[in-house]
């Protein structure tokens, strides 16, 4: 009937949907889900033709009939409920006037041609009418009405008396009433009560044309459903069966890609280790260049937001100049314990710096220094012209006026910013509706911390410090505060511990490790990748212990033979060839796994899906341990390859 193939729609930089495609077929049932924003009700505009994708196409069937149900679909008026279910479209009221014409021509015409040519077009005319499926029986209009839940009483009453609510049943029933090919319906279970619920539960499950439907009602997608187009914050997905089957199949595709995703992890931590062992080799060096550049092609495994994303108007912080901050031969101790040493460090305006490094190593101490909350013993400070700074930590929650509602809080910081973008900001900070006027006594210490950090945003600084913001924040949270500090227009300098936020945020990283800052250009991906760095928050020592052979008890140590140390070196090696083999099958075996999982429609074959399942849990077992038994390949051989120099070095 409609066929939709690779439909994009955005507005200005905020993308609806991209690459859509759906074949919408007679007796199919599709429930349209996705958060509110998402572009459900864009995607029925499109498809009915009131609206034009961006890219893509949508072809119709000739001649097809469409009835669409928006959200506002019936003006009131002094027109009677019956009246206006049973009115005609205007070409209807065209067909007859013309019908009735030709009639009134044929009338008065005496001439046999002309009266068989008009009688031939009278005929042609009522043809088309009775086509037109718009011959409405008024019996079967007030059964329709009486199922939407009005009385007799209501048929005669003018449009005007009704509520909103009432308004969309009228509207409901006079589509209902003309039987198109297709149904869009946006929401139409908003103003049903119970029972004309049930009502038109049975009338769609009757129905012999097409359905595209949108409702939070879950029992109501479930019983109706024969299809789900679900619209995701990161991609299309068509699922043939209920809504409860299209959860289930969601949760469980989230699990797989969780653990693609850390399995993805493990096996780039695996290969690194192999480059920072033999890195400075010279034997190794065309490994470990292959290896780099198998991890430059490793295409990342995205795990799906859990929050659509939001767009901030946030007022314009005043323009700073091109050095938002500058510090100079900076010194600073502890004691006798020196941090810093000679610190010289530049921002730009309108960077975003991530600081990162160990425990221990000064990262607070540097930011606290910069935000001028903390003194220095002698070096300089100096800030951008025009720069106005604030700084973000867990104090700020305490500083919060217990009294104020959420609305008045942030307003404390933005006296002459209209409500209305306060009330957005605060329904992007994820509190909506009445959640404005809580008190700040009743929120929890999340919610507080979502305050604490619109409140910093809207003061209209340009150079904004934050000490560890996703404290409190859950995952949801989490993807709002970044949303919001990527759409923030001045200067960020911050410390996280969530690597998922530095990668969506900052575009330069300074390494604050054994007090020498190192710095940069890219996000946390691109600076663990150039630095050969796991993680940044482990200590280095900790990182030479983990990759040295635990030292076994004090014993005479054997006498070295080169040539048995060859021959060692040899066995190994082969073995290491042969584990990194199996570990690539099994890799491979994993990932069609994954793809396999990813197909809505093998979840209809419960039975391969279990099997299936059960080999996934045994591959990636098996995969574990693989990898250990690597590792300590990986460690005994280059204990042997240290023996070999070894006894070189004494030879010569």
């Amino acid at each position: 009937m409609i066929t939709v193939t690779e439909i994009s729609k955005s507005y200005g930089d905020r993308d609806l949907f991209s690459n859509l495609s759906v074949n919408i077929i007679s007796g199919q049932r599709i429930g349209l889900v996705g958060s509110n924003g998402t572009g459900k009700s864009t995607l029925l505009d499109i498809i009915c033709g009131e609206k034009s994708p961006d890219s893509g196409t949508v072809v119709r069937q000739r001649n097809l009939s469409v009835g669409y149900l928006t959200q506002n679909a019936i003006i009131p008026s002094s027109q009677t409920l019956i009246d206006q279910t049973l009115q005609e479209s205007e070409s209807i009221t065209s067909l007859r006037n013309q019908i009735s014409s030709k009639y009134q021509i044929l009338s008065e015409e005496n001439e046999k041609t002309t009266q068989l040519a008009l009688l031939k077009e009278i005929g042609n005319l009522e043809t088309e009418l009775e086509l037109s499926g718009e011959i409405f029986d008024e019996h079967q209009a007030k059964e329709i009405l009486s199922g939407l839940g009005f009385n007799s009483t209501d048929f005669s009453r003018p449009l005007n008396e009704f509520s909103g609510g009432w308004l969309m049943r009228a509207a409901l029933g006079k589509m209902l009433l003309r039987n198109p090919d297709v149904l869009l319906l946006d929401e139409p279970t908003n103003h049903l009560d119970l029972y004309s619920n049930l009502w038109f539960e049975k009338y769609l499950l009757s129905f012999k044309g097409s359905v595209v439907i949108t409702s939070h009602d879950r029992t109501f997608l479930n019983k109706v459903s024969t299809m789900v187009l679900a619209i995701e914050s990161d991609e299309i997905i068509s699922f043939k069966g209920d809504y409860d089957s299209y959860l289930e199949f969601r949760d469980r595709s989230l699990e797989i890609k969780q653990a693609a995703a850390i399995r993805q992890d493990r096996e780039i931590q695996r290969q690194m280790k192999f480059v920072q062992r033999f890195r400075s080799k010279a034997r190794r060096a065309t490994q470990v260049q292959s290896r780099l550049k198998q991890l430059q092609k490793i295409e990342r495994i995205a795990l799906p937001r859990s929050t659509t994303r939001v767009h901030y108007s946030f007022p314009e912080p005043k323009r700073s100049g091109v050095k938002a901050i500058v510090l100079n031969s900076l010194y600073k101790s502890y004691g006798k314990h020196k941090v810093y040493e000679n610190l010289n460090l530049e921002i730009s305006r309108g960077q975003k710096v991530a600081l990162v490094g160990p425990n221990g190593a000064g990262k607070s101490t540097l930011l606290k220094i910069m935000a001028g909350v903390l003194d220095f013993d002698s070096g300089e400070r100096k800030l951008g012209a025009n720069v106005k700074t604030s700084y973000y930590s867990q104090h700020l929650l305490d500083q919060l006026n217990q009294n104020n509602s959420l609305l008045d809080e942030i307003r404390t910081v933005a006296p002459t910013e209209p409500e209305q973008n306060l009330r957005r900001i605060l329904g992007g900070f994820l509190f909506s509706g009445n959640d404005v006027e809580k008190s700040i006594s009743v929120i929890s210490g999340g919610e507080k911390a979502r305050i604490a950090i619109a409140k910093l945003l809207l003061q209209q600084s340009n150079l904004i410090f934050m000490d560890e913001p996703t404290n409190h924040l859950d995952i949801t949270s989490r993807e709002i505060l970044a949303d919001a500090l990527s759409d923030y227009h001045g200067t960020i300098c911050f410390i996280t511990h969530d690597r998922t936020l530095i990668n969506q945020v900052a575009d330069k990283i300074i390494d604050v490790t054994d007090g020498k800052p190192k710095i940069w250009d890219g996000n946390f991906e691109d600076y663990t990748f150039e630095t050969n760095t796991i993680s940044p928050f482990t200590h280095a020592e900790d990182n030479k212990s983990k990759d040295k052979p635990k030292s076994e008890p004090t014993t005479k140590k054997p006498k070295l033979n080169l040539s048995k140390l060859n021959s060692d070196l040899k066995n190994v090696s082969s073995s290491i060839k042969s584990i990194d083999k199996k570990i690539s099958e099994v890799s491979l075996k994993l990932s069609d796994l994954e793809k396999f999982f990813s197909n809505p429609l093998n979840f209809d074959d419960k039975i391969n899906l279990s099997d299936s399942s059960k080999e996934y849990e045994l591959l990636k077992t098996k995969e574990q341990d693989l990898t250990k038994i690597w590792e300590k390949l990986t460690v005994q051989e280059e204990e042997i390859l240290k023996n070999i120099h070894d006894l070189g070095n004494k030879k010569l």
